[in-house]
C-alpha cells in the first residue's frame, strides 16, 4: 500500500487521477487508522513539506552550507546522494539537448567584468525592491511581503468583502508592475510590518542582486559574479557562428553556476544565492523561425496557461502543442518545438505530467523586445514554481553587446543572384558638428548614425521643411539642434549579393536546483511497515535519475555470500552501474528499507553461490537470476533498454523473502 502525503485537493486546476500510488487511489486500500493519520496530514502542505525535508537532510541529499557555524541563508551543500541525483539531472540534459540537438556546449567564467553586464543591463536594472525593519535592519523584500499579506487575507479571512477580494485578487495581478511609490503606500495602507519583530518597515529602495567584486589587485577593474551564464555565450556569438560553418540555425549551451545576493532567502533549494543554471542560446533567422523537427512534437498534449485564461480568470488546460502554434497562442514553432522538448526531458526526469503546466507571461511581465515566453511551473508543496522560462528574446542581446562593445555580431545570408534594393544611408558631416558640438562630436555622430530608417526619414523631412531638428543623444542625457548641413539623409538604390541581420535568440533557460527539489517531492511517498502506524520513506526515483542503481546484500552474513556478492560488485562496476554492497549482517528487511529511503530501485540479495534474487522498489516483486547475468539485467532497466516489467515476463518470480511487517525503516 503507497501513500502519496501531498493533496491534490488543493490545486487551482483541474487534472486527470493520479496512478495508483498516490494518495487518492491508496487510500482505499489503508487500513482506517492510517487513513485518517495520513489524510488529515495530506491536505496539509507543511507537514507534507516537513517529513520531505527532514528525510532529505537526514540521508545527507542535501544540508545548510557551513552547518557547524549555524549556516548561511541561501547557501546549500549537495551530500553524495544529492550531488549524485543532480549528476544524473546533468547527464540526461546533455543526452536530451545537447547531443540529440547538435548544440555546441561552452563553459565561460563566473567572474564577469562590469562593462558586459552593463550592456546587457544588469548594473542598472538586475534590482529588486527592498525594506528594513526600521529598528533592528534586518531586510525583506517588498512585493513578498505584500504578496504573503494578500494571500493569507484571501485563504484565512472569511469576513471579506466582494469589493475587497477583487482589490487584493488585483494587486497580486499587478504586483510586478507597482513602483516602489505604490508599494510603499500598499504597506502602509495595509500595516504590513516587520514579520519576525512587528517593527515598522522602510520605504521600500532598489537593492542590486548581483555580487560585485573587483579583477585584478589593483581595484580598478570592477566585476560582479555572472547572475546567469547566457551573457557568456552572447559575448562568444561571432566565434561560435564562425565555428559553426557561418550557418543558423545553431545553438550553443553552458551548464554553470550564477549567483543572486537575494534580499531574504528563503523555500530551501527554491531560492539561493549560488546556484545551477542549464542554458540554451538558439539563434535563427529572425524571418524564419520555423523549425524543421517541429512535427516531432506537434501531438503532445499537456497543460497550458495562455495569458488570456489567465487575464480572465480561467484556469490551465490541455493543449496539443501543434494547435497552439498554428492557432498564434504561441508565437512560433522554434520556441514550441522547445516548449515540447522541455515536457519531454521533465518528465522522463519523475517530474508529475498533472502537475506540471507551461505558463504563458502576462504583458505586465515580458520585456518590451520580447516575442513570446513560457514559464514551465511545477507544482510542489509550495505552489507552482517557475522552474524552466523558454523565452523569445528577439534580437535584444546581440545588438545590445553589439552597440556596447563595437563589434558586429551579426549573421549573413548569401543570394543565389544579386538583389536591388533600397538602403538608408546616413552621412553626418563631422566638419559640421565639429564646429558646433566640439567635445560632443563623437556622441552626437554615433546618435545620428545609429537611427532606425523611421526615425531618420522623419528627420529628412523636418529638415526639409523647417532647416533645423530637436534631436535627442541619449549618451548626453538632453536634446541638441540638428541644422541641414549637419548630415545627410536619403535612400539609395544598391545591388546587394548578402544580406546582413542581427538573429533572434530562443533561449530555454533551467533552474536545476528546482527541478531537482520538486523532483524530490513528486518522487516521496510512504508505506505501511510492521504495524499501521509504521510508515516507510521512499523515493521513486526512475533508474534514469536514482542516484544509486542498486545495492548487493549477502542474506547472511556468511564468507561464500560474501564472496558472490563481491564478484557481483566487480561485474557492476567494469559495467559502470554505481551500486552500493552491504554486508553488515542486519536484516534483509531493514536493509531493503534504508535503501528505499535514498530511491535505489533494484536490490539483488545473494541467498546461494549460483543464483541470487533481483527485488524491484517499488513492486517489491522478485525474480531468480544466474549471478552472470545480473549486471547486464540490472544494466538494461537503469539505461530504460528494458522496463522491470518486461524482466519479469523473462525471469521466474521470487517468493518474497522478506514480508511487508519484516520491511521495518531503521529506528
Amino acid at each position: 500500500m503507497l501513500l502519496r502525503l501531498l493533496s491534490s485537493s488543493s490545486r487551482a486546476i483541474a487534472t486527470k487521477p493520479h496512478p495508483p500510488q498516490t494518495l487518492a487511489a491508496a487510500a482505499a486500500g489503508a487500513t482506517t487508522s492510517t487513513t485518517r493519520k495520513l489524510a488529515a496530514m495530506a491536505g496539509n502542505r507543511e507537514a507534507f513539506r516537513v517529513v520531505v525535508a527532514n528525510t532529505l537532510e537526514r540521508r545527507l541529499f542535501y544540508v545548510p552550507s557551513f552547518k557547524i557555524y549555524g549556516g548561511v541563508a541561501g547557501l546549500y551543500d549537495y551530500g553524495p546522494p544529492g550531488c549524485a541525483v543532480k549528476a544524473n539531472v546533468l547527464a540526461s540534459w546533455r543526452q536530451h539537448f545537447v547531443l540529440e540537438e547538435g548544440m555546441l556546449e561552452v563553459d565561460c567564467p563566473c567572474v564577469t567584468p562590469e562593462i558586459v553586464l552593463k550592456a546587457s543591463g544588469h548594473v542598472e536594472k538586475f534590482t529588486d525592491l527592498m525594506v528594513k525593519d526600521e529598528k533592528m535592519g534586518n531586510c525583506y523584500r517588498a512585493d513578498h511581503l505584500l504578496k504573503d499579506f494578500c494571500k493569507e487575507k484571501l485563504e484565512q479571512d472569511t469576513t471579506l468583502s466582494p469589493e475587497k477580494v477583487e482589490e487584493l485578487n488585483h494587486i497580486l495581478a499587478v504586483l510586478d508592475d507597482l513602483s516602489a511609490e505604490q508599494l510603499g503606500a500598499k504597506i502602509k495602507e495595509y500595516g504590513i510590518v516587520a514579520p519576525d519583530t512587528k517593527n515598522p518597515l522602510s520605504d521600500p529602495y532598489p537593492f542590486n542582486l548581483m555580487f560585485q567584486t573587483s579583477i585584478g589587485p589593483s581595484g580598478l577593474s570592477a566585476g560582479y559574479m555572472r547572475p546567469e551564464t547566457a551573457q557568456g555565450i552572447f559575448v562568444d556569438f561571432k566565434d561560435l557562428y564562425y565555428y559553426n560553418g557561418n550557418k543558423l540555425p545553431f545553438a550553443a549551451a553552458q551548464i554553470g553556476q550564477a549567483f543572486r545576493n537575494e534580499i531574504s532567502p528563503r523555500q530551501g533549494l527554491l531560492r539561493v544565492r549560488e546556484f545551477t543554471l542549464a542554458e540554451i542560446e538558439h539563434f535563427v533567422d529572425p524571418e524564419d523561425k520555423s523549425h524543421p523537427k517541429f512535427s516531432d512534437v506537434s501531438d503532445l498534449e499537456f497543460l497550458m496557461f495562455p495569458r488570456e485564461d489567465q487575464l480572465t480568470g480561467g484556469s490551465a488546460t490541455r493543449l496539443q502543442l501543434g494547435e497552439a502554434v498554428s492557432e498564434g497562442t504561441v508565437n512560433n514553432e522554434t520556441l514550441g518545438y522547445f516548449i515540447g522538448r522541455v515536457y519531454l526531458f521533465l518528465t522522463q526526469l519523475g517530474i508529475d505530467k498533472d502537475r506540471l503546466r507551461f505558463r504563458q507571461h502576462l504583458p505586465n511581465e515580458m520585456a518590451h523586445y520580447a516575442a513570446d515566453c513560457w514559464d514551465a511551473e511545477i507544482e510542489c508543496s509550495y505552489g507552482w514554481i517557475e522552474c524552466v522560462g523558454i523565452a523569445d528574446r528577439s534580437a535584444y542581446d546581440l545588438r545590445a553587446h553589439s552597440d556596447k562593445s563595437g563589434v558586429p555580431l551579426e549573421a549573413h545570408e548569401k543570394f543565389a543572384e544579386p538583389r536591388e534594393v533600397e538602403k538608408l544611408v546616413i552621412t553626418p558631416s563631422k566638419k559640421e558638428l565639429g564646429l558646433t558640438f566640439k567635445g560632443n562630436q563623437k556622441a552626437v555622430l554615433e546618435a545620428l548614425e545609429a537611427m532606425g530608417e523611421t526615425e531618420a526619414l522623419g528627420m529628412k523631412a523636418a529638415l526639409e521643411s523647417k532647416g533645423e531638428v530637436e534631436f535627442k543623444v541619449c549618451t548626453l542625457g538632453r536634446d541638441v539642434t540638428v541644422k541641414r548641413n549637419m548630415v545627410s539623409i536619403n535612400m539609395e538604390k544598391k545591388k546587394e549579393h548578402q544580406r546582413k541581420f542581427t538573429p533572434s535568440v530562443i533561449e530555454p533557460s533551467f533552474g536545476i536546483g528546482r527541478i531537482i527539489y520538486c523532483l524530490f517531492e513528486h518522487c516521496f511517498y510512504q508505506r505501511t511497515g510492521r504495524t499501521d502506524d509504521e510508515q516507510l520513506n521512499v523515493f521513486r526515483f526512475p533508474p534514469l535519475v536514482a542516484p544509486i542503481k542498486c545495492t548487493v546484500f549477502p542474506l547472511v552474513k556468511v564468507e561464500k555470500f560474501d564472496i558472490v556478492a563481491k564478484k557481483i560488485s566487480k561485474a557492476l562496476t567494469t559495467a559502470g552501474i554505481s551500486h552500493i554492497i552491504d554486508i553488515t549482517g542486519t536484516t534483509i528487511g531493514k536493509r531493503y528499507a534504508r535503501t528505499d529511503e535514498i530511491g535505489v530501485p533494484l536490490a539483488i540479495t545473494v541467498d546461494s553461490t549460483t543464483s541470487v534474487t533481483i527485488r524491484d522498489r517499488d513492486s517489491k516483486d522478485q525474480i531468480r537470476i544466474e549471478v552472470d547475468e545480473v549486471a547486464s539485467v540490472v544494466k538494461e532497466v537503469t539505461d530504460g533498454q528494458s522496463t522491470w516489467a518486461d524482466i519479469m515476463w523473462r525471469y521466474p518470480a521470487h517468493t518474497t523473502l522478506a514480508t511487508d511487517e519484516e520491511e521495518a525503516s531503521e529506528t
